[in-house]
């Protein structure tokens, strides 16, 4: 297995980092001592983390689209899959560089004692590598080989090699787990919009996602994915819905289908068919705190997926919920406390940890009625009991990965990702007016044209590997 290890990053083009040094020749005499030498790490760190956000939906329908939770009313183009290339480069621009600043800055003896005034050395590299962690899992799975060992080292590399997702996910699991480790008990970290600096809370996210992770290998290395699984539960995941982690728009970074839906007045998006005419007949506490009612029916009414030229409006389907297009108070769910109890339902039943798979099924879907305030025993008692929802051990994988994608509502990587790995919910079906070569819905994304255009060396050797550049070619766990 490769090892792969980061190179400290060599910091370029960011203008906020530039670092003061002096001439051998005058001392201390070119030294202004009212310019910091070192970048806040709060700050970037706070930079950083308003990237959760697009890390979740990418500030864009397109991975809801895939999920297929929404769909198009006009513009059709995405749910029919018409884009093809698309960018990662922001991300490696911007917070990845930032979280490896911040990484180099704690570790190195001539700056970690300047820069604990915003949380211990330890907890400052531990709340960076966790988080860095989780942007190249989402990348890794939106795109599979990507720059990952080579990255990050601006003009001392700025063509880097693509890295296996095999080898990625190894080093991903080691990098959480000893971030986790890591936290001293010293000062909480400053800068912390996401958990506020607990420790605690960030040890069982960096858990969690370990586990989220282990089942992606459930087809492709089941062996690993249970050792890693077991070794994430021991070290403690996400317990409750107070442990959930969520990114909290604020007014200077607001929700963007805020701007969507309220600001520009465009209503380009609705609710979509496939899960409205799934939760309608199980009457599921949920749909309304989806979905808002359709304007000319007063119901709550699907909008049909991927059609070329769609002829209902606006007014004939249902929006997403009105509280889902609020400035500041929508939820950004990045993990949650019931997909954990998913995949925890889900390993006892692939034999990976002992338990009682219905109860924790059971207590998943309790969990995300919970997490979106319609949770009463009443209704849960009933919901549990339907047809389509009562546990049946033959049909358990189906049952899981159907309510785990319900769960997953606006959460549109995950509910992708968890859609190709597991092939539930079965009743998505590729766009009737899909314009992608394949015709079926895209298993990857494709590389940003700057790779073809400036890496391309690299960009050809990874195609080699890995299988056209398109989105037809499946991701390393997707088997």
């Amino acid at each position: 297995m490769k090892k792969i290890a980061f190179k400290k990053p060599i910091i370029g083009l960011l203008g906020l980092m530039t670092l003061v040094s002096s001439c051998s020749d005058f001392g201390d005499m070119n030294v202004d001592p009212n310019r910091a030498s070192v970048a806040s790490t709060a700050a970037l760190l706070t930079g950083a983390e308003t990237n959760f956000g697009l890390a979740v939906t990418a500030s864009d329908a397109q991975p809801i689209l895939y999920a297929q939770h929404w769909s198009e009313i006009t513009y059709t183009q995405n749910s029919r899959y018409q884009g093809t290339a698309f960018s990662y480069n922001n991300f490696y621009a911007g917070p990845l560089t930032s979280l490896n600043y911040i990484i180099k800055v704690n570790s190195d003896d001539a700056t970690k004692a300047g820069v604990t005034t915003n949380g211990s050395n330890a907890n400052q590299i531990a709340v960076a590598r966790i988080i860095r962690a989780y942007f190249f899992s989402v990348l890794t799975d939106r795109f599979g080989d990507i720059p990952y060992s080579q990255a990050l080292k601006a003009e001392q590399d700025f063509t880097p090699t693509f890295d296996a997702q095999k080898d990625i996910y190894t080093d991903l699991f080691k990098e959480l787990k000893e971030a986790g480790a890591q936290f001293d008990g010293g000062t909480a970290v400053r800068g912390d919009i996401i958990l506020s600096g607990n420790a605690t809370r960030w040890k069982k996210f960096a858990a969690s996602l370990r586990m989220i992770l282990a089942l992606r290998l459930s087809k492709v290395d089941a062996t690993k994915g249970k050792t890693e699984f077991v070794a994430a539960m021991q070290d403690g995941p996400l317990a409750s819905n107070s442990d959930n982690v969520r990114y909290n728009y604020t007014d200077t970074y607001p929700n963007p289908w805020f701007a969507s839906f309220v600001t520009s007045g465009r209503l380009d998006f609705a609710v979509s068919e496939p899960l409205v005419n799934y939760l309608k007949p199980l009457t599921d506490p949920r749909l309304p705190a989806f979905a808002d009612k359709a304007t000319t029916s007063q119901d709550y009414v699907g909008m049909p997926y991927g059609l070329t030229n769609p002829t209902l409006k606006a007014a004939d389907v249902s929006l997403p919920n009105a509280s889902l297009r609020t400035v500041i108070t929508a939820p950004a769910n990045v993990l949650t406390y019931s997909q954990v109890l998913f995949s925890q339902a889900e390993a006892v039943k692939l034999g990976w940890i002992t338990g009682d798979a219905k109860a924790l099924y059971e207590a998943a879907i309790k969990a995300s009625m919970e997490q979106w305030g319609v949770y009463t025993e009443a209704a849960y008692t009933a919901y549990i009991a339907k047809a389509n929802v009562a546990y049946s051990d033959a049909k358990a994988l189906e049952l899981i990965g159907t309510q785990k994608w319900i769960a997953l509502y606006m959460q549109g990587y995950e509910a992708w990702s968890e859609w190709r790995r597991t092939g539930y919910p079965n009743f998505l079906k590729p766009a009737p007016g899909a314009a992608n070569n394949s015709k079926q819905i895209p298993l990857r994304q494709g590389y940003p044209t700057t790779e073809r255009d400036l890496n391309t060396e690299n960009y050809n050797a990874v195609i080699s590997r890995q299988g056209p550049d398109t989105d037809a070619t499946p991701v390393w766990w997707d088997k």
